[in-house]
């Protein structure tokens, strides 16, 4: 009796040892842990299944292993997370509901992963997060309204992945998005409203795609605006009233390495705060008339075609006003050719008007 007693205990704690070793309220087996399981680090140990952990637990920390699926609950019995490190796990697809239960998540790190697929449903409960990177994936396209729970998103990064066109819907519920970063996909399109439910963005980042039209209709209802970067699309014009919306609030705009060819005369219709301004490696040769210099602090100019008359008088007088202000090279008329518009002897006759002040009505 006493030998089968002992060959029972030694069957049950080989069926129990393994649960017990992932089980919530212990450490999981790889890994180690911090200040009573508030922090569970697995960093580049081999996983390649998400561990079960504490409720207790505030931080884990899953990088640089094997997991390539995130399933539907994986996280139901960790409902005191706030941070969430997945980066360089080689990750592939996130089920529906993979994150349910997680209230209190604020911090999802899903960077240079391999995902190509987010099922409907799959943020579901992640009404307290703030900050969601999915940069360096995968992603050919998000389903409508894949963001409706984050109520209180503020950072979005979604750079370097595959993403084709932006669709109507897409970040309905994400009221409160500030930054949005899409650089580096293959964008060929901004549907008309599909950033409609994010007007209150400060920072968006858009360069590095394959836009070849300015999206009007996209950014028509965007109000506040600060940073805006273009660089690197195809566009060969940017329309008047590009960026009127939003143009009192817009203090960076990048618009490099574009092959651009012409600023519409009211391309800056509304801009009045523009600091920063990069133009350099396009095809212009003149700027538009409602460009206002009073507000730049810097100007990028270089590797473009300019033509040294008068109407690039405004510029010359900007670069006069700055001794460390850029410079830039003249390519016409023939006359100029090669020498710096700074030093552009065309420039020093032209005349600027001034503006004409509005005259006075009869005193009544």
């Amino acid at each position: 009796m006493h030998f089968l007693t002992w060959i029972l205990l030694g069957i049950f704690l080989l069926v129990l040892g393994p649960t017990v070793q992932g089980a919530p309220g212990q450490c999981p087996s790889l890994c180690h842990c911090h200040g009573d399981l508030q922090h569970v680090i697995c960093d580049n140990v081999g996983l390649k299944k998400i561990p079960r952990v504490s409720e207790a637990t505030q931080l884990v920390n899953l990088q640089r292993n094997n997991l390539g699926t995130i399933p539907t609950g994986s996280f139901s019995e960790s409902k005191g997370l706030i941070s969430l490190h997945m980066q360089h796990s080689q990750i592939r697809e996130i089920e529906s509901q993979a994150f349910k239960g997680l209230k209190k998540l604020a911090y999802l790190y899903l960077s240079n992963n391999k995902i190509s697929s987010i099922k409907p449903g799959a943020f579901e409960d992640l009404t307290e997060l703030t900050y969601l990177y999915l940069d360096g994936n995968q992603i050919s396209q998000l389903a409508k309204g894949i963001f409706s729970p984050m109520i209180n998103l503020f950072v979005l990064q979604l750079n370097d992945n595959k993403l084709r066109e932006l669709q109507l819907g897409t970040f309905t519920g994400a009221k409160d998005l500030r930054w949005l970063h899409m650089s580096g996909n293959e964008l060929t399109a901004l549907q008309p409203g599909s950033l409609n439910e994010v007007e209150n963005l400060a920072l968006l980042h858009l360069d590095r795609n394959r836009l070849s039209t300015y999206p009007s209709a996209a950014m028509s209802k965007l109000r506040v605006v600060e940073e805006l970067t273009l660089g690197w699309n195809p566009m060969k014009i940017i329309p008047d009233n590009a960026f009127q919306s939003f143009g009192r609030y817009m203090e960076k705009l990048h618009l490099d390495n574009m092959g651009l060819e012409k600023l519409s005369e009211g391309a800056f219709n509304g801009v009045t705060a523009i600091k920063l301004l990069y133009l350099d490696n396009n095809n212009l040769t003149s700027l538009p008339k409602g460009l206002r210099f009073t507000t730049i602090t810097n100007i990028t100019l270089s590797n473009n075609p300019w033509n040294c008359s008068c109407q690039l008088a405004s510029l010359r007088r900007w670069m006069d006003s700055r001794q460390n202000a850029t410079d830039a090279i003249c390519a016409s008329p023939s006359s100029q050719k090669g020498k710096q518009i700074r030093e552009s002897t065309a420039l020093r006759r032209c005349k600027i008007k001034a503006k004409q002040r509005p005259k006075k009505g009869p005193l009544h």
